[in-house]
C-alpha cells in the first residue's frame, strides 16, 4: 500500500522534476562558480585578504540592488509556466516581449542606485586599501546591468516551457569567458595590461553580455526550428501585462533584494572589523551561496511545475510538486550541514593560505551548518508559492525575520556582547530558521486549498485576467 502510494504521489513526479531542476542547478551552480573564480584568482594576487574583501563588499552592494530588477523578472515563472500549462504559447510570447521593456526602463535606475554605494561607502571609512579596489569594481559590474537583466528575462521564459539546458548551456559556457577574461585582465595576459581586482569585474560584465546574447539567438534558432511563433509575436508593449509582471514580480523582488541587503548590510557592518573579519566572512558567504544554489534551481523547478500545473487544472499534480521539490532540497541541504560541520577548515584552505582567514571562516561555516536545512527549505517553499501566485507571504517573512529580528540581533552579539561576525551569522541563522518553518506551514495551507478546490482553476485565469 505505502509502495503504491510512494509511486503514484512521489515517484512519478520524480522524474519530470529531476529533468527540469538539474539543468537549473547546473546553471544555478555556474552562475555562482563565477563569484567564485573572482574571489579565487583575485585572491592570488599579493594583499590576499584586502582583494578578497574588496571584491566580497562591492559585489554584495551590488547585488542588493541589482537582485531587484532580477526580482522583477520571476513574475515570468509564473506567468509564462501557466500560459504554458494551458497550451497558451502566444501569452506566453506576450509575456517574454514585455519582460524585455521591463529591463529596458529599469536598468538606468538601477545602475544610478548603484553608482549611490559610493558616497555612501566612503562615509562608512572602509579601510583604504579595500576601498580603492571595491569601488573600481563596483563601477564595473555596473555596466553589466543591462544585460543582466535581459538574460534573466530569457531565462525565465525558456524555463517556462521546459527548455533548461540552454540556460545550463549558456551559464557554464560563460565561465569558461570569465575564467580567461579574469586571467588575462587580472594580471595582464593576451596582450591586455594588468589591472589588478578591477579587471575581474570587465571579465564578469563581459560575461554576462555574452549569455543573454546567447539565450536571445537560442530563442531566434527554436522558433525557426519549431515554428512557435515567437517571431510573429506582436513586438510593442502592453502595459497590462507590463503592470502583471511588476504586480506579481515587485514582492519577489522585495524579497530577494531583502535577502540579499541583509548580507550586505551584515559584510559592511563586518567590514568595521578589519580585513580579516572581512575576508572570513567573503569565502564563508560564498561557500554558503553555492549550497544554496541547488535548492535555488530546485525553487525554480518547482515553480514552473507548480505553475503549469494550475495551468491546465490539475491542483492535485501542483501539490505532488511542491513536496516532491522540498524532499529534494532537504535532502540535500542535510548532507551540506554535515560536511560544513565535519570538513570546514578543508574547504576554506581552497580559497586561502593565511591562517588567520581560515580559523575566522571555519568559525562562520560551523554557524551555516545549523541553518542549510532551513535555508533549502525556504528557498523551495518560495519557489513553490511563487508557481501558485503567492510572492507576498516571502516577501513580508523576509522582511519580519531577517530585519526586525536576524540582523539586530546580530549586531547585538557582535559588538555588545564581542562575538565578532560569529554573532551576526549567529543572528541571521536564528533568522533563517524560523522563516524556512514558516514557509513550510505557509505553502502546507496553499497547498491544502488546492486539495479544496479554492485555487482549481488559478492557472488558466491569472495569464488573462489582466491582459484582456
Amino acid at each position: 500500500m505505502l509502495k503504491r502510494l510512494f509511486s503514484h504521489y512521489i515517484a512519478d513526479e520524480v522524474r519530470p522534476m529531476l529533468r527540469l531542476a538539474l539543468p537549473l542547478v547546473m546553471a544555478e551552480l555556474g552562475w555562482t562558480t563565477m563569484a567564485i573564480v573572482d574571489t579565487i584568482m583575485v585572491g592570488r594576487q599579493a594583499n590576499s585578504a584586502v582583494a578578497i574583501a574588496a571584491v566580497g563588499l562591492a559585489g554584495n552592494l551590488y547585488y542588493a540592488v541589482a537582485i531587484f530588477g532580477t526580482g522583477l523578472m520571476l513574475g515570468l515563472d509564473t506567468l509564462v509556466s501557466h500560459s504554458y500549462g494551458a497550451g497558451d504559447l502566444e501569452d506566453a510570447h506576450r509575456s517574454l516581449v514585455n519582460g524585455n521593456y521591463l529591463s529596458l526602463g529599469m536598468a538606468p535606475v538601477l545602475m544610478g542606485f548603484i553608482w549611490l554605494w559610493e558616497p555612501v561607502l566612503r562615509a562608512l571609512h572602509i579601510q583604504g586599501a579595500v576601498l580603492s579596489q571595491a569601488i573600481p569594481y563596483l563601477r564595473a559590474i555596473n555596466w553589466s546591468t543591462l544585460p543582466l537583466l535581459f538574460f534573466f528575462v530569457f531565462r525565465r521564459y525558456l524555463q517556462g516551457i521546459n527548455l533548461a539546458k540552454p540556460v545550463m548551456f549558456a551559464i557554464i559556457s560563460a565561465n569558461l569567458i570569465n575564467v580567461v577574461g579574469n586571467w588575462a585582465l587580472i594580471y595582464g595576459h593576451l596582450g591586455f595590461a594588468a589591472m589588478g581586482t578591477v579587471g575581474s569585474g570587465w571579465a564578469t560584465c563581459f560575461g554576462r553580455i555574452y549569455m543573454a546574447v546567447v539565450l536571445a539567438i537560442y530563442c531566434v534558432y527554436y522558433d525557426l526550428r519549431y515554428k512557435t511563433g515567437f517571431l510573429n509575436a506582436s513586438r510593442l508593449p502592453h502595459l497590462p501585462r507590463v503592470r502583471q509582471l511588476v504586480r506579481l514580480g515587485f514582492p519577489a523582488a522585495m524579497q530577494l533584494a531583502l535577502e540579499v541587503a541583509v548580507f550586505a548590510a551584515a559584510t559592511a557592518l563586518i567590514a568595521k572589523l578589519g580585513a580579516v573579519a572581512l575576508a572570513s566572512n567573503q569565502i564563508a558567504l560564498t561557500v554558503a551561496t553555492f549550497t544554496y544554489m541547488v535548492p535555488l534551481g530546485i525553487s525554480s523547478a518547482a515553480a514552473v511545475r507548480v505553475g503549469q500545473a494550475l495551468g491546465r487544472s490539475d491542483a492535485h499534480a501542483a501539490s505532488r510538486a511542491g513536496w516532491t521539490a522540498l524532499a529534494l532540497g532537504a535532502s540535500f541541504m542535510s548532507c551540506t550541514a554535515v560536511a560544513f560541520w565535519l570538513l570546514p577548515r578543508w574547504i576554506v584552505r581552497i580559497y586561502t593560505g593565511d591562517p588567520l582567514v581560515i580559523e575566522a571562516a571555519s568559525s562562520l561555516l560551523f554557524v551555516a551548518a545549523f541553518f542549510q536545512l532551513f535555508d533549502g527549505l525556504q528557498a523551495v517553499a518560495t519557489g513553490a508559492l511563487r508557481g501558485a501566485g503567492d510572492t507576498r507571504t516571502p516577501m513580508v517573512c523576509s522582511a519580519a525575520f531577517y530585519w526586525l529580528l536576524g540582523l539586530p540581533l546580530g549586531a547585538y552579539l557582535c559588538f555588545r556582547l564581542g562575538w565578532g561576525a560569529v554573532g551576526l551569522w549567529t543572528g541571521l541563522c536564528v533568522a533563517l530558521i524560523l522563516m524556512g518553518s514558516m514557509l513550510l506551514y505557509f505553502w502546507r495551507r496553499r497547498e491544502r486549498s488546492f486539495a479544496s478546490g479554492t485555487a482549481r482553476h488559478a492557472g488558466r485565469s491569472l495569464s488573462h485576467q489582466e491582459s484582456q
